[in-house]
């Protein structure tokens, strides 16, 4: 919860895995959460919510994204729809975690300047 960088929160798990060995499951999944919220902090995501069925983001109070952005998006895309005047949802099948954390990534990049790929 310390890490405010990608830098900080790489050098975070170097230690865990050099201290403990292969992370468990349960850890690796913290990582990837606190990763999607170091990556969608410029973006103005408050809050990320991802089930089997839906990924719901909640952004900040003006957030630092063009408007025209996300309705193009949900004009373009017919699973995106504002959920409230703060919340984007998209409605998507993803059963798996690793599945939901490469979509939620993709979608930053369609949001924002581009997302580097999941190490």
């Amino acid at each position: 919860a310390n890490c405010d960088s990608e830098d900080q929160l790489q050098r975070l798990q170097e230690e865990l895995i050099d201290r403990f060995g292969e992370l468990p499951e349960a850890t690796r999944t913290l990582i990837d959460s606190h990763r999607l919220r170091l990556l969608g902090k410029p973006l103005g995501i408050a809050r990320i919510d991802a089930s089997e069925n839906a990924i719901l983001l909640q952004f900040v109070p003006n957030p630092p994204l063009e408007p025209i952005r996300i309705i193009q998006l949900i004009q373009k895309k017919k699973n995106y729809r504002l959920a409230g005047q703060d919340r984007l949802r998209i409605e998507i099948k993803l059963p798996e975690l690793k599945e939901r954390v490469a979509e939620i990534r993709r979608v930053f990049g369609e949001l924002g300047s581009p997302v580097p790929p999941a190490r």
